[in-house]
């Protein structure tokens, strides 16, 4: 019966190894959208709290790749590869992340960038290749926080972005 249930709609048939976090931000889609999408902003927020970006190679195309290495305030170094697999300026975003190119616990994530007034609606919706994998990153890694924290992140740096540009107007 759950088979049934998943396919006709009522539970998508990935909800166990799922992790969704979503956040309103202050500024205009196509603003957030940027800030997501061009090197020159992503080093400057990306990650949990306490954690700074190297970038070591960045192109933002389908097919391309973002190699980098996060820095945890510990002083621990994380080596990161994202490949962006689909892009819908300024709506969506699909890409694979995981450590190297051929990490076999890579997982996909979607972001979906929907207006909300005169903010925007940033979904982040990420599926694990195991539930296990899942459950290993929600725990050891704290994913959910994480991925709050980076979103809180991106919200601040846009905020700031927003801020720049109405004293370059005025």
């Amino acid at each position: 019966m759950a088979a049934a249930r998943r396919e006709t709609g009522a539970e998508p048939a990935t909800a166990d190894r799922e992790i969704v976090i979503s956040r309103v931000i202050d500024a205009p889609r196509e603003l957030v959208f940027e800030a997501f999408t061009e090197v020159r902003h992503l080093s400057r927020w990306w990650g949990p709290e306490g954690f700074t970006t190297t970038t070591r190679s960045f192109e933002f195309s389908a097919g391309g790749v973002w190699d980098f290495v996060m820095h945890g305030p510990d002083g621990t170094d994380y080596q990161e590869w994202i490949s962006w697999t689909d892009i819908a300026p300024p709506e969506r975003i699909a890409l694979l992340h995981g450590e190297s190119r051929d990490d076999p616990n890579a997982f996909r994530s979607v972001l979906t960038f929907t207006p909300d007034g005169a903010a925007t609606r940033i979904e982040m919706r990420t599926v694990f290749p195991t539930k296990e994998l899942r459950d290993e990153a929600v725990e050891k890694y704290h994913a959910i926080e994480g991925g709050q924290q980076t979103l809180s992140g991106l919200a601040a740096y846009v905020a700031g972005l927003t801020e720049q540009k109405k004293e370059e107007e005025s």
